[in-house]
C-alpha cells in the first residue's frame, strides 16, 4: 500500500516517541539530533518504527524515490506522492530558515536547485510538498508542523521575480564580470589581477507556521507534545478513503479534525477551505 501523509499522522498518534534522540541511539545508534528526527519522519510514513536497521532500508526503498541531503531540497520523495522538507528548530516561534531555497508552493522537475539524480528518480513532473517542522528541546520532541506548501508559500513567480531583478541589477554594473550560476550572482575578476571573486547567496527564511496561523489555532506550550497539520480540503479527500476512515475513527478531545478556512498565499482576500488536524499530549 502507497504511504501518504495520512498513514503517518495515525503512526505518531497511536505511538507517539517524544525522546527520539534516545530512542535512536539504542534502536539504531544515531546520535545526531537532527538525523533522529529525519529518521522519525521517515518511520512514521514508513510504519517501520520498531524494524532493525536492515529492514527499515527495505521499507525506504519501497515507499520512497529519493532521499536527499541538506543542500539540495527535497530531504525525502514518496513514491508518486509528496515531497517532504525537515526542519529542525529549538523555539517554537522561531523563523524557518531555507536558505539559499526560497519558499515553494510545490517541487518542479524543472527547478536548477534540485540534483540529477532527483529528477530521475521516478517520472515526475511537479509535486506538493509538506514542510514539516519540528521543536526538539533537550533531545525531546516538543511539536511538530505538518503544512502543505500551497498553504504557506505564494507561486514560485513571487520569489523568482524578486531573485531575478536583482541578478539583473547586478548586470547593469559597469565593468564587471559575471558567470552564469545558480545563485543570485558571481562576480569574477574584482580586484585588479583579477584573481578575487564575489559570490552573492540568497538566505531565504520564512515566518514560523505556529504565527502564520495564528488565526486557526494556539500554541499552548505547556502540553508534552503538540501535532498540527495544515492541508487544503481537496488534497485531505484525494487521500484513499480506507486511509481518511482510519484516521478519523481516532477523533478524542485529544486528537482533532477540523474544517477550517485559511488566506490564500497568492491573495490574502481569498479565503481556501482547509483540514486542520490536530493532536496533544498534555
Amino acid at each position: 500500500m502507497q504511504t501518504n501523509l495520512l498513514i503517518a499522522i495515525k503512526n505518531i498518534v497511536t505511538k507517539p516517541i517524544l525522546d527520539i534522540a534516545s530512542y535512536y541511539k539504542a534502536h539504531n545508534r544515531i546520535n545526531n539530533v537532527g538525523e533522529s528526527l529525519e529518521m522519525y519522519i521517515k518511520d512514521i510514513f514508513c510504519n517501520s518504527l520498531d524494524l532493525d536497521m536492515g529492514e527499515k532500508l527495505i521499507k525506504y526503498k519501497n515507499n520512497f524515490s529519493y532521499l536527499g541531503n541538506q543542500n539540495n531540497p527535497p530531504d525525502i520523495m514518496i513514491k508518486s506522492g509528496d515531497a517532504i522538507e525537515v526542519k529542525k528548530i529549538e523555539n517554537f516561534k522561531l523563523a524557518i530558515a531555507l536558505n539559499s531555497s526560497y519558499p515553494k508552493d510545490k517541487i518542479y522537475n524543472t527547478s536548477p536547485m534540485i540534483t540529477a539524480s532527483c529528477k530521475m528518480c521516478e517520472q515526475w513532473n511537479e509535486k506538493d510538498l509538506i514542510y514539516i517542522i519540528g521543536v526538539v528541546k533537550k533531545e525531546i520532541l516538543k511539536s511538530l508542523w505538518f503544512v502543505y506548501g500551497d498553504c504557506y508559500s505564494a507561486n514560485r513567480e513571487i520569489y523568482e521575480r524578486i531573485k531575478n531583478k536583482i541578478t539583473s541589477g547586478l548586470s547593469e554594473i559597469n565593468d564587471i564580470e559575471l558567470s552564469e550560476t545558480n545563485e543570485i550572482g558571481r562576480v569574477n575578476k574584482i580586484d585588479p589581477l583579477g584573481i578575487t571573486y564575489l559570490r552573492i547567496r540568497g538566505m531565504w527564511g520564512i515566518d514560523n507556521p505556529v504565527r502564520v496561523f495564528d488565526y486557526i489555532t494556539t500554541l499552548n506550550q505547556k502540553n508534552t507534545f503538540t501535532l498540527s497539520v495544515l492541508i487544503l480540503k481537496n488534497k485531505y479527500l484525494s487521500f484513499p478513503k480506507v486511509d481518511r476512515d482510519n484516521l478519523e475513527k481516532l477523533s478524542n478531545n485529544d486528537f482533532k479534525i477540523t474544517d477550517v478556512k485559511i488566506k490564500s498565499p497568492n491573495n490574502p482576500a481569498i479565503l481556501l477551505n482547509a483540514k486542520f488536524i490536530s493532536f496533544v499530549i498534555k
